[in-house]
């Protein structure tokens, strides 16, 4: 696990640290942590469908951000539990592009034992940084 939930950073929300040696281990590691959040066992979702995702920005960080919240717009959307099966980068144009494979399958109450739900990420102490062991991220999620 490359993740751990901080008890002492939100009072109404739910904040993380993720790290990760490269950009591709800190956003999975970031996603699992999210969706963490919300399913106790993580193991228990099985990729069933497949979503392809491409996303762009200036910014590494809301990359990042985009990306967290992409996770959240398909368990609200589609009731669709996603992890990170693949991941890339490309810098472009002056831009980061990242294109991903998720896999996951539906919410199925009987085998994912939900713990909260997960409206969004938040800008508020929001980080993600380049550190002398790879990267670094800090996340609070609204709840």
């Amino acid at each position: 696990m490359s993740y751990e939930f901080l008890e002492d950073v939100a009072t109404a929300d739910i904040a993380f640290r993720a790290w990760g040696k490269d950009l591709p281990e800190i956003f999975k590691a970031a996603g699992d942590a999210t969706i963490s959040i919300m399913i106790e066992n993580l193991e228990s979702i099985e990729p069933r469908q497949t979503r392809n995702i491409s996303l762009e920005n200036e910014e590494l960080d809301l990359l990042l951000f985009n990306f967290i919240q992409e996770l959240i717009y398909y368990k609200d959307s589609e009731q669709l539990l996603l992890r990170t099966q693949q991941i890339n980068f490309e810098d472009k144009d002056g831009k980061h592009h990242l294109t991903a494979i998720l896999q996951g399958e539906k919410l199925d109450p009987q085998r994912h034992q939900q713990l909260v739900d997960v409206k969004a990420v938040t800008l508020h102490q929001f980080q993600l940084q380049k550190t002398n062991d790879g990267w670094m991220a800090m996340v609070i999620l609204d709840i």
